[in-house]
């Protein structure tokens, strides 16, 4: 699947020379599983957070965005301009995840600090990583990890975990205090350490050891012949040569059903996905809450148990507000915005109607 746009790339096989036109812009491949380096720079390399409180709101809406998609994520670090993400995806949603993630983020920056226009400066950058042989991925993990050192925000003195802002909290607490997307076994793992007190402790004293001999140099590194740094800035792959080679082949055999299909949109696998899961919870949710499908088109547009089953659709899907204003006979997306923002609201202080709603979305998944 590829992400539509204006500018052109190529994707090379350094060792034989053979080239695949992209189509426009950057590939990007998308297959269940898939494990992505993401990076996103602010608009001319400014801040993106301008204090803990954007912090704390870009994590919270990159949580969102793992309980719509499935996402797990293994590391990240966010920085005063830039962010590190390094994400599984169950599901082939990379694209449809990341566009949520950053409108989504960007709205909300924009109304807290009255602002307006663009946070993120061009495209976000997504390198595909072998997940599974050689070092590839605990290569990265420490890379990321590693970050605050480099930029000289922590000192191993002052212990690496007091710098609050990358999952490297979370890989050093216990598995039940983690949350469903905040994956850090098979990190620790990477570097021979158990997800218990010791193999958690163990992991800690290898990055100080690390930072302590590496300097402002700490992360670098790479297993194999291409670098870290060569991979993350100009690559679109880091792994080994078996890893690839199989990319490869998968990204000629979906340029070439590209090219025989005139009406070949952006992941439409992605967009029917969707579609199909925020279908089956309306079929559902209208069982749960005892209605007919023939009872939406009389009831009114900001009914409550419409706004109910739009909310659980706008939680765990990524389909647009236009969908379900269509779907659930709510008028416009202004409509099913103010109605499901609304609903949640009132959830925060009425238990009766949180009750009633976590047992429509027990029912309906």
């Amino acid at each position: 699947m590829w992400e539509k746009g204006v500018s052109r790339i190529m994707l090379q096989d350094s060792s034989n020379s053979t080239r695949l036109q992209a189509m426009p812009r950057q590939v990007r491949i998308q297959f269940p599983g898939a494990v992505y380096h993401v990076m996103a720079r602010g608009d001319r390399r400014e801040a993106i957070y301008r204090d803990e409180q954007d912090r704390r709101m870009f994590l919270d809406v990159f949580e969102e965005a793992c309980g719509r998609t499935g996402w797990r994520c293994h590391a990240f670090v966010l920085m005063s301009n830039h962010y590190h993400l390094v994400l599984e995806t169950p599901e082939p949603n990379l694209v449809a995840g990341m566009a949520w993630l950053q409108n989504t983020y960007t709205r909300r920056h924009n109304v807290r600090h009255k602002l307006w226009g663009h946070v993120f400066g061009g495209r976000y950058k997504a390198v595909l990583v072998e997940p599974d042989g050689g070092d590839y991925f605990g290569t990265l993990l420490d890379y990321v990890h590693l970050n605050p050192v480099r930029a000289g925000l922590v000192r191993v003195e002052e212990g690496l975990e007091g710098f609050r802002w990358s999952s490297l909290r979370y890989y050093l607490a216990a598995a039940e205090k983690r949350k469903e997307w905040q994956q850090a076994r098979t990190g620790l793992a990477c570097r021979g350490c158990e997800d218990d007190v010791a193999g958690r402790r163990s992991y800690l004293e290898y990055l100080e050891g690390r930072a302590r001999s590496e300097g402002e140099q700490a992360g670098h590194g790479s297993p194999g012949e291409q670098t870290l740094q060569s991979a993350l800035r100009r690559g679109w792959y880091f792994g080994g040569e078996a890893f690839r080679a199989k990319m490869l082949a998968f990204a000629e055999s979906t340029l070439r059903l590209r090219s025989r299909k005139a009406d070949f949109a952006a992941a439409p696998e992605v967009r029917e996905h969707q579609e199909a899961d925020a279908e089956a919870l309306v079929q559902k949710g209208l069982q749960a809450v005892s209605l007919a499908e023939g009872d939406l088109a009389c009831l009114a547009r900001g009914d409550e148990r419409k706004a109910m089953i739009a909310l659980g659709i706008r939680k765990t899907t990524t389909v647009p507000l236009g969908w379900i204003a269509r779907r659930l006979d709510m008028g416009t997306r202004s409509t099913v915005s103010r109605e499901v923002n609304a609903l949640a609201r009132r959830m925060k202080t009425d238990k009766n109607l949180t009750d009633r709603y976590a047992q429509l979305i027990a029912a309906a998944t």
